[in-house]
Protein backbone atom coordinates (compact mmCIF):
# COMPACT_ATOMS: atom_id res chain seq x y z
CA UNK A 1 0.00 0.00 0.00
CA UNK A 2 1.21 3.42 -1.32
CA UNK A 3 1.19 5.71 1.66
CA UNK A 4 2.00 9.73 1.97
CA UNK A 5 5.29 8.83 4.06
CA UNK A 6 6.76 6.02 1.30
CA UNK A 7 6.07 8.88 -1.54
CA UNK A 8 7.95 11.53 -0.54
CA UNK A 9 10.78 9.23 0.34
CA UNK A 10 10.39 7.69 -3.37
CA UNK A 11 10.41 11.26 -4.69
CA UNK A 12 13.08 12.08 -2.82
CA UNK A 13 15.37 9.45 -3.79
CA UNK A 14 16.10 8.45 0.02
CA UNK A 15 16.50 4.99 0.71
CA UNK A 16 17.21 4.34 -2.73
CA UNK A 17 21.05 3.68 -3.10
CA UNK A 18 21.85 7.15 -4.70
CA UNK A 19 25.72 7.96 -4.13
CA UNK A 20 25.32 11.78 -3.58
CA UNK A 21 29.57 11.72 -3.16
CA UNK A 22 29.25 10.41 -6.84
CA UNK A 23 26.52 13.23 -7.64
CA UNK A 24 28.33 16.06 -6.12
CA UNK A 25 31.09 14.88 -8.41
CA UNK A 26 29.21 14.57 -11.35
CA UNK A 27 27.85 18.09 -10.97
CA UNK A 28 30.88 19.99 -10.27
CA UNK A 29 32.39 18.06 -13.44
CA UNK A 30 29.24 19.39 -15.53
CA UNK A 31 30.03 22.84 -14.24
CA UNK A 32 33.55 22.65 -14.72
CA UNK A 33 33.83 20.96 -17.96
CA UNK A 34 32.69 23.74 -20.70
CA UNK A 35 34.79 26.50 -18.37
CA UNK A 36 38.05 24.11 -18.23
CA UNK A 37 37.26 23.24 -22.17
CA UNK A 38 37.43 26.77 -22.98
CA UNK A 39 40.29 27.80 -21.17
CA UNK A 40 42.97 24.77 -22.44
CA UNK A 41 41.14 25.32 -26.02
CA UNK A 42 43.05 28.90 -25.93
CA UNK A 43 46.23 27.63 -23.82
CA UNK A 44 46.89 24.81 -26.83
CA UNK A 45 46.44 27.96 -29.45
CA UNK A 46 48.70 30.18 -28.11
CA UNK A 47 51.20 27.79 -27.10
CA UNK A 48 50.87 26.88 -30.56
CA UNK A 49 51.51 30.42 -31.61
CA UNK A 50 54.42 30.68 -29.04
CA UNK A 51 56.28 28.03 -30.50
CA UNK A 52 55.91 28.91 -33.69
CA UNK A 53 57.08 32.57 -33.26
CA UNK A 54 60.23 30.92 -31.25
CA UNK A 55 60.54 28.83 -34.53
CA UNK A 56 60.35 31.64 -37.10
CA UNK A 57 62.92 33.87 -34.45
CA UNK A 58 65.20 31.16 -34.92
CA UNK A 59 64.61 30.69 -38.68
CA UNK A 60 65.70 34.19 -38.70
CA UNK A 61 68.94 34.01 -37.04
CA UNK A 62 70.14 30.86 -38.54
CA UNK A 63 69.47 32.45 -42.16
CA UNK A 64 71.04 35.69 -40.69
CA UNK A 65 74.27 33.82 -39.37
CA UNK A 66 74.56 31.34 -42.06
CA UNK A 67 74.78 34.16 -44.94
CA UNK A 68 77.42 36.24 -42.45
CA UNK A 69 79.41 33.37 -42.19
CA UNK A 70 79.52 31.89 -45.46
CA UNK A 71 80.08 35.83 -46.69
CA UNK A 72 83.24 35.49 -45.05
CA UNK A 73 85.14 32.90 -46.37
CA UNK A 74 86.99 33.00 -48.74
CA UNK A 75 85.62 31.49 -51.59
CA UNK A 76 83.01 34.92 -51.48
CA UNK A 77 85.50 37.03 -50.42
CA UNK A 78 88.08 36.17 -53.65
CA UNK A 79 91.58 34.52 -53.24
CA UNK A 80 94.79 36.65 -52.39
CA UNK A 81 97.12 36.34 -55.24
CA UNK A 82 100.57 37.67 -56.01
CA UNK A 83 102.17 37.19 -59.67
CA UNK A 84 105.79 36.91 -57.80
CA UNK A 85 105.06 34.05 -55.08
CA UNK A 86 108.97 33.27 -55.28
CA UNK A 87 109.76 37.09 -54.00
CA UNK A 88 106.37 37.57 -51.44
CA UNK A 89 103.28 35.25 -50.91
CA UNK A 90 99.87 36.48 -49.43
CA UNK A 91 97.29 34.60 -47.31
CA UNK A 92 94.02 36.13 -45.99
CA UNK A 93 93.94 36.88 -42.11
CA UNK A 94 90.26 35.79 -40.62
CA UNK A 95 88.08 38.59 -39.28
CA UNK A 96 87.67 40.61 -42.63
CA UNK A 97 88.58 41.07 -46.25
CA UNK A 98 91.69 42.92 -47.87
CA UNK A 99 91.70 46.38 -48.45
CA UNK A 100 93.31 48.52 -50.72
CA UNK A 101 94.39 46.16 -53.46
CA UNK A 102 95.73 45.14 -55.94
CA UNK A 103 99.37 46.99 -54.30
CA UNK A 104 102.84 47.42 -55.60
CA UNK A 105 105.41 45.34 -53.65
CA UNK A 106 109.02 45.90 -53.46
CA UNK A 107 111.05 43.74 -51.40
CA UNK A 108 114.56 45.69 -50.42
CA UNK A 109 115.67 43.51 -48.02
CA UNK A 110 114.78 40.61 -46.01
CA UNK A 111 115.06 40.39 -42.13
CA UNK A 112 117.22 38.66 -40.40
CA UNK A 113 118.84 37.34 -36.96
CA UNK A 114 122.09 37.68 -35.49
CA UNK A 115 124.05 34.17 -35.45
CA UNK A 116 127.69 33.27 -33.78
CA UNK A 117 129.39 30.14 -34.19
CA UNK A 118 132.11 28.83 -32.29
CA UNK A 119 135.37 27.70 -34.15
CA UNK A 120 135.36 24.37 -34.96
CA UNK A 121 136.46 21.36 -32.72
CA UNK A 122 137.70 18.82 -34.62
CA UNK A 123 137.24 15.49 -33.97
CA UNK A 124 134.63 16.31 -31.22
CA UNK A 125 130.76 15.17 -31.02
CA UNK A 126 128.21 16.51 -28.87
CA UNK A 127 129.37 15.09 -25.62
CA UNK A 128 132.40 16.02 -25.67
CA UNK A 129 133.69 18.00 -22.51
CA UNK A 130 134.94 21.28 -23.84
CA UNK A 131 136.12 22.33 -20.28
CA UNK A 132 134.98 25.02 -17.35
CA UNK A 133 134.74 28.91 -18.16
CA UNK A 134 131.88 30.87 -19.23
CA UNK A 135 129.76 31.77 -22.64
CA UNK A 136 128.87 35.50 -21.95
CA UNK A 137 125.73 36.77 -24.27
CA UNK A 138 124.93 40.67 -24.32
CA UNK A 139 121.47 41.71 -25.92
CA UNK A 140 121.11 45.17 -27.79
CA UNK A 141 120.25 47.45 -25.24
CA UNK A 142 120.71 45.05 -22.19
CA UNK A 143 122.32 43.41 -19.40
CA UNK A 144 125.04 40.68 -20.30
CA UNK A 145 123.59 37.40 -19.29
CA UNK A 146 126.54 34.62 -18.48
CA UNK A 147 126.29 31.17 -18.69
CA UNK A 148 128.22 29.20 -16.41
CA UNK A 149 130.49 25.68 -17.81
CA UNK A 150 131.32 23.38 -14.90
CA UNK A 151 132.87 20.58 -14.85
CA UNK A 152 130.65 17.53 -15.35
CA UNK A 153 128.42 19.72 -17.16
CA UNK A 154 130.82 20.99 -19.69
CA UNK A 155 129.85 18.88 -22.70
CA UNK A 156 128.82 20.80 -26.04
CA UNK A 157 125.11 19.70 -25.62
CA UNK A 158 124.45 20.63 -22.16
CA UNK A 159 126.04 23.91 -22.77
CA UNK A 160 123.46 24.61 -25.57
CA UNK A 161 120.76 23.00 -23.17
CA UNK A 162 121.92 25.69 -20.19
CA UNK A 163 122.00 28.58 -22.37
CA UNK A 164 118.70 27.54 -23.96
CA UNK A 165 117.19 27.16 -20.35
CA UNK A 166 118.43 30.92 -19.78
CA UNK A 167 116.20 32.63 -21.83
CA UNK A 168 118.53 34.73 -23.43
CA UNK A 169 117.01 35.98 -26.10
CA UNK A 170 118.92 33.32 -27.94
CA UNK A 171 118.88 29.29 -29.78
CA UNK A 172 121.70 27.15 -29.17
CA UNK A 173 122.46 24.03 -30.77
CA UNK A 174 125.04 21.39 -31.39
CA UNK A 175 126.63 20.80 -35.04
CA UNK A 176 128.73 18.20 -36.14
CA UNK A 177 129.37 17.42 -39.94
CA UNK A 178 132.78 16.69 -41.33
CA UNK A 179 134.88 19.12 -40.03
CA UNK A 180 134.08 18.60 -36.25
CA UNK A 181 131.97 19.71 -33.89
CA UNK A 182 130.51 23.25 -33.00
CA UNK A 183 128.17 25.71 -30.80
CA UNK A 184 125.56 27.71 -32.89
CA UNK A 185 123.78 30.53 -31.21
CA UNK A 186 120.90 32.01 -32.66
CA UNK A 187 118.72 35.35 -32.17
CA UNK A 188 115.32 36.53 -33.23
CA UNK A 189 115.17 38.47 -36.31
CA UNK A 190 114.95 42.26 -36.12
CA UNK A 191 117.48 44.71 -35.38
CA UNK A 192 116.37 45.07 -32.26
CA UNK A 193 117.29 41.97 -31.36
CA UNK A 194 121.30 41.62 -32.20
CA UNK A 195 123.36 40.45 -29.55
CA UNK A 196 127.10 39.63 -29.43
CA UNK A 197 128.63 36.24 -27.43
CA UNK A 198 131.90 35.98 -26.17
CA UNK A 199 134.04 32.36 -24.59
CA UNK A 200 136.14 32.73 -21.56
CA UNK A 201 137.94 29.76 -20.61
CA UNK A 202 139.46 28.80 -17.11
CA UNK A 203 141.96 26.28 -19.09
CA UNK A 204 143.68 27.93 -22.70
CA UNK A 205 144.63 24.60 -23.43
CA UNK A 206 140.89 23.24 -22.96
CA UNK A 207 138.63 22.61 -26.07
CA UNK A 208 136.52 25.66 -25.02
CA UNK A 209 139.99 27.30 -24.28
CA UNK A 210 140.93 26.85 -28.03
CA UNK A 211 137.32 27.95 -29.22
CA UNK A 212 136.47 31.77 -30.13
CA UNK A 213 132.40 33.18 -31.20
CA UNK A 214 132.30 34.79 -33.92
CA UNK A 215 129.68 36.50 -35.57
CA UNK A 216 128.37 35.06 -39.11
CA UNK A 217 124.54 37.01 -39.39
CA UNK A 218 123.96 40.66 -38.19
CA UNK A 219 120.08 40.94 -37.37
CA UNK A 220 118.36 43.44 -39.28
CA UNK A 221 114.86 44.02 -40.20
CA UNK A 222 113.30 43.66 -43.43
CA UNK A 223 112.49 46.61 -45.45
CA UNK A 224 109.16 46.32 -48.06
CA UNK A 225 108.14 49.34 -50.49
CA UNK A 226 103.99 49.13 -50.48
CA UNK A 227 102.76 51.50 -53.09
CA UNK A 228 105.50 53.38 -52.91
CA UNK A 229 105.86 53.75 -48.83
CA UNK A 230 108.70 52.41 -47.29
CA UNK A 231 108.25 49.84 -44.12
CA UNK A 232 110.41 47.92 -41.74
CA UNK A 233 109.29 45.16 -39.74
CA UNK A 234 111.42 42.87 -37.00
CA UNK A 235 110.09 39.42 -39.44
CA UNK A 236 109.42 38.21 -42.90
CA UNK A 237 105.55 37.40 -41.87
CA UNK A 238 103.88 40.46 -42.05
CA UNK A 239 100.17 40.88 -41.00
CA UNK A 240 99.89 44.63 -40.61
CA UNK A 241 100.79 46.28 -43.52
CA UNK A 242 97.74 45.16 -45.87
CA UNK A 243 94.42 44.62 -43.27
CA UNK A 244 93.44 41.19 -43.24
CA UNK A 245 96.03 40.05 -45.28
CA UNK A 246 99.41 38.46 -44.05
CA UNK A 247 102.48 38.97 -46.39
CA UNK A 248 105.58 36.58 -46.25
CA UNK A 249 108.77 37.68 -47.24
CA UNK A 250 110.54 34.80 -49.40
CA UNK A 251 113.21 36.92 -51.18
CA UNK A 252 114.90 40.24 -51.61
CA UNK A 253 114.34 41.64 -54.90
CA UNK A 254 115.10 45.57 -54.92
CA UNK A 255 113.47 47.51 -58.04
CA UNK A 256 111.15 44.57 -58.95
CA UNK A 257 107.34 45.13 -58.24
CA UNK A 258 105.27 42.49 -56.68
CA UNK A 259 101.94 42.49 -57.32
CA UNK A 260 99.13 41.57 -54.49
CA UNK A 261 95.63 41.50 -55.69
CA UNK A 262 92.33 39.33 -55.00
CA UNK A 263 90.47 37.92 -57.37
CA UNK A 264 87.07 38.53 -58.08
CA UNK A 265 84.53 35.04 -56.62
CA UNK A 266 82.22 35.93 -59.66
CA UNK A 267 80.81 31.97 -59.94
CA UNK A 268 80.65 31.73 -56.47
CA UNK A 269 79.13 34.83 -55.70
CA UNK A 270 76.55 33.55 -58.21
CA UNK A 271 76.05 30.10 -56.29
CA UNK A 272 75.51 32.06 -53.34
CA UNK A 273 72.63 34.00 -54.67
CA UNK A 274 71.17 31.28 -55.76
CA UNK A 275 71.36 29.61 -52.23
CA UNK A 276 70.23 33.02 -50.87
CA UNK A 277 67.26 32.61 -52.63
CA UNK A 278 66.49 29.38 -52.05
CA UNK A 279 66.71 29.76 -48.27
CA UNK A 280 64.86 32.95 -48.56
CA UNK A 281 62.03 31.08 -49.88
CA UNK A 282 62.21 28.18 -47.65
CA UNK A 283 61.77 31.31 -44.26
CA UNK A 284 58.76 32.99 -46.49
CA UNK A 285 56.96 29.36 -47.26
CA UNK A 286 57.14 28.95 -43.50
CA UNK A 287 55.53 31.96 -42.21
CA UNK A 288 53.23 31.91 -45.37
CA UNK A 289 52.21 28.56 -44.29
CA UNK A 290 52.06 29.49 -40.80
CA UNK A 291 49.54 32.81 -41.34
CA UNK A 292 47.32 30.92 -43.77
CA UNK A 293 43.56 31.73 -43.55
CA UNK A 294 42.76 28.29 -45.00
CA UNK A 295 39.42 27.24 -45.96
CA UNK A 296 38.06 28.22 -42.63
CA UNK A 297 39.03 28.97 -39.00
CA UNK A 298 39.56 25.45 -38.48
CA UNK A 299 42.82 25.03 -40.63
CA UNK A 300 43.80 28.60 -40.75
CA UNK A 301 47.80 28.87 -39.99
CA UNK A 302 48.58 29.21 -36.39
CA UNK A 303 49.61 32.69 -36.69
CA UNK A 304 46.69 33.88 -39.10
CA UNK A 305 46.27 37.41 -38.76
CA UNK A 306 49.38 37.92 -35.65
CA UNK A 307 50.16 41.67 -36.85
CA UNK A 308 53.54 40.99 -35.49
CA UNK A 309 54.52 38.14 -38.28
CA UNK A 310 52.73 40.40 -41.02
CA UNK A 311 55.66 43.15 -39.88
CA UNK A 312 58.18 40.94 -40.29
CA UNK A 313 57.37 39.57 -43.34
CA UNK A 314 56.71 43.47 -44.94
CA UNK A 315 60.55 44.12 -43.63
CA UNK A 316 62.06 41.00 -44.99
CA UNK A 317 59.89 41.61 -48.53
CA UNK A 318 62.01 44.83 -48.58
CA UNK A 319 65.15 43.39 -48.80
CA UNK A 320 65.06 43.26 -52.87
CA UNK A 321 64.37 47.15 -53.34
CA UNK A 322 66.45 47.88 -50.62
CA UNK A 323 69.81 49.95 -51.62
CA UNK A 324 73.04 47.41 -51.22
CA UNK A 325 75.24 50.44 -53.07
CA UNK A 326 74.97 54.21 -53.25
CA UNK A 327 77.32 54.09 -56.71
CA UNK A 328 77.18 51.97 -59.97
CA UNK A 329 74.81 50.08 -62.53
CA UNK A 330 73.78 47.85 -60.06
CA UNK A 331 72.51 48.93 -56.24
CA UNK A 332 69.70 46.52 -55.51
CA UNK A 333 68.83 42.67 -55.49
CA UNK A 334 66.60 43.16 -58.17
CA UNK A 335 68.80 45.35 -60.34
CA UNK A 336 70.28 42.20 -60.98
CA UNK A 337 67.33 39.90 -61.04
CA UNK A 338 66.14 38.76 -58.11
CA UNK A 339 62.76 39.54 -57.99
CA UNK A 340 59.34 39.40 -55.45
CA UNK A 341 56.89 36.75 -56.51
CA UNK A 342 53.30 37.55 -55.26
CA UNK A 343 53.28 35.00 -51.97
CA UNK A 344 56.66 36.76 -50.92
CA UNK A 345 58.92 34.03 -52.19
CA UNK A 346 61.47 35.62 -54.28
CA UNK A 347 62.81 34.17 -58.12
CA UNK A 348 66.50 34.31 -59.67
CA UNK A 349 66.82 35.43 -63.51
CA UNK A 350 70.13 33.82 -63.79
CA UNK A 351 69.97 35.29 -67.44
CA UNK A 352 69.97 38.76 -65.77
CA UNK A 353 72.48 37.89 -63.31
CA UNK A 354 74.98 36.62 -65.88
CA UNK A 355 75.16 39.43 -67.69
CA UNK A 356 75.26 41.95 -64.53
CA UNK A 357 78.10 39.80 -63.83
CA UNK A 358 80.10 40.21 -67.33
CA UNK A 359 79.11 43.85 -67.15
CA UNK A 360 80.86 44.30 -63.85
CA UNK A 361 81.59 41.48 -61.65
CA UNK A 362 83.84 44.12 -59.12
CA UNK A 363 80.90 46.25 -58.82
CA UNK A 364 78.48 43.30 -57.74
CA UNK A 365 81.11 42.14 -55.81
CA UNK A 366 81.12 45.25 -53.84
CA UNK A 367 77.75 45.71 -53.71
CA UNK A 368 76.83 41.89 -52.57
CA UNK A 369 79.64 41.52 -50.08
CA UNK A 370 81.88 45.07 -49.87
CA UNK A 371 85.30 45.12 -48.04
CA UNK A 372 83.99 47.54 -45.48
CA UNK A 373 79.92 47.61 -44.87
CA UNK A 374 79.06 51.20 -44.23
CA UNK A 375 75.73 52.86 -44.50
CA UNK A 376 75.19 53.64 -48.03
CA UNK A 377 77.25 50.42 -49.11
CA UNK A 378 76.01 47.47 -46.20
CA UNK A 379 76.17 44.33 -48.25
CA UNK A 380 74.02 41.56 -48.35
CA UNK A 381 74.89 39.94 -44.78
CA UNK A 382 74.86 43.14 -43.47
CA UNK A 383 71.50 44.50 -44.46
CA UNK A 384 69.83 41.00 -43.55
CA UNK A 385 71.36 41.24 -40.10
CA UNK A 386 69.94 44.93 -39.90
CA UNK A 387 66.59 43.70 -41.00
CA UNK A 388 67.19 40.73 -38.33
CA UNK A 389 68.04 43.03 -35.29
CA UNK A 390 65.26 45.22 -36.05
CA UNK A 391 62.52 42.69 -36.27
CA UNK A 392 63.81 40.96 -32.78
CA UNK A 393 64.64 44.25 -30.89
CA UNK A 394 62.91 45.41 -28.25
CA UNK A 395 60.27 47.71 -29.99
CA UNK A 396 60.17 45.20 -32.92
CA UNK A 397 57.14 43.35 -34.09
CA UNK A 398 58.13 39.77 -32.69
CA UNK A 399 59.41 41.32 -29.37
CA UNK A 400 55.89 42.70 -28.95
CA UNK A 401 54.04 39.67 -30.06
CA UNK A 402 55.74 37.39 -27.97
CA UNK A 403 55.33 39.68 -24.92
CA UNK A 404 51.47 39.44 -25.49
CA UNK A 405 51.67 35.74 -26.15
CA UNK A 406 53.54 35.28 -22.76
CA UNK A 407 51.18 37.42 -20.88
CA UNK A 408 48.22 35.88 -22.31
CA UNK A 409 49.49 32.26 -20.94
CA UNK A 410 50.32 33.10 -17.65
CA UNK A 411 47.16 34.80 -17.46
CA UNK A 412 45.27 31.85 -18.72
CA UNK A 413 47.45 29.43 -16.22
CA UNK A 414 45.80 31.89 -13.75
CA UNK A 415 42.68 31.68 -14.87
CA UNK A 416 42.93 27.85 -14.25
CA UNK A 417 44.26 28.21 -11.12
CA UNK A 418 41.03 30.44 -10.47
CA UNK A 419 38.33 27.73 -11.72
CA UNK A 420 40.10 24.86 -9.67
CA UNK A 421 39.24 27.24 -6.66
CA UNK A 422 36.05 28.04 -7.44
CA UNK A 423 35.15 24.08 -8.43
CA UNK A 424 36.68 23.32 -4.89
CA UNK A 425 34.40 26.26 -3.35
CA UNK A 426 31.64 24.68 -5.18
CA UNK A 427 32.13 21.21 -4.43
CA UNK A 428 32.06 22.20 -0.63
CA UNK A 429 28.98 23.54 -0.91
CA UNK A 430 27.13 21.08 -2.69
CA UNK A 431 28.63 18.53 -0.32
CA UNK A 432 27.07 20.78 2.68
CA UNK A 433 23.95 21.18 0.83
CA UNK A 434 23.47 17.00 0.22
CA UNK A 435 24.42 16.14 3.71
CA UNK A 436 22.23 18.44 5.37
CA UNK A 437 19.15 16.96 2.54
CA UNK A 438 20.39 13.78 4.43
CA UNK A 439 20.07 14.96 7.82
CA UNK A 440 16.51 15.53 6.97
CA UNK A 441 15.95 12.78 4.59
CA UNK A 442 16.58 10.53 7.50
CA UNK A 443 14.20 12.14 9.98
CA UNK A 444 11.48 11.95 6.97
CA UNK A 445 12.81 8.42 7.06
CA UNK A 446 11.86 8.06 10.95
CA UNK A 447 8.54 10.08 10.94
CA UNK A 448 7.24 7.30 7.64
CA UNK A 449 8.11 4.46 10.56
CA UNK A 450 6.20 6.45 13.23
CA UNK A 451 3.27 7.09 10.76
CA UNK A 452 3.33 3.64 9.05
CA UNK A 453 3.41 1.93 12.65
CA UNK A 454 0.23 4.21 13.36
CA UNK A 455 -1.74 3.80 10.32
CA UNK A 456 -1.34 0.06 11.12
CA UNK A 457 -2.71 0.50 14.63
CA UNK A 458 -5.77 2.19 13.27
CA UNK A 459 -6.78 -0.24 10.91
CA UNK A 460 -6.21 -2.68 13.21
CA UNK A 461 -8.76 -1.09 14.99
CA UNK A 462 -11.12 -0.36 12.56
CA UNK A 463 -11.05 -4.20 11.58
CA UNK A 464 -12.00 -5.09 15.33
Amino acid sequence: MTTVGSSILTSLGAGSGIDTASLVSSLVAATREPRQTAITSQQTLNTARISALASASSSLDTFADALKNVLSGSEYTGTPNSNATDIASVSVLTGGTPSGLPAQLTVEQLAAATVYASSVATGATSTTAMGSGTITITPKGGSAITIDITSGNDSFASVAASINAANAGVTARVVTDSQGTRLVLKGATGADNDFTASISADDSSSVLGQMTMDATSTAQNAIITLDGVSQEYATNTIDSAIEYMRIDLNKASPGTSVTLSMTQPTGTLSSLLQEFVDAYNTLMGALNTATSTGTDSSNAGVLNGVSGVREMKRQLAQITSTQLASTGTYKTLSDIGVSTNRDGTLTLDTTRLAEAMAADPEGITAMINPTVSTDTNPGLSVLLGNVRDNIKSDNGPLKATQDRYDALAKDLTEQLDDLDTKMTNYEAQLTKVYATMETRLNALKATQSYLDQQIEIWNNQSSN
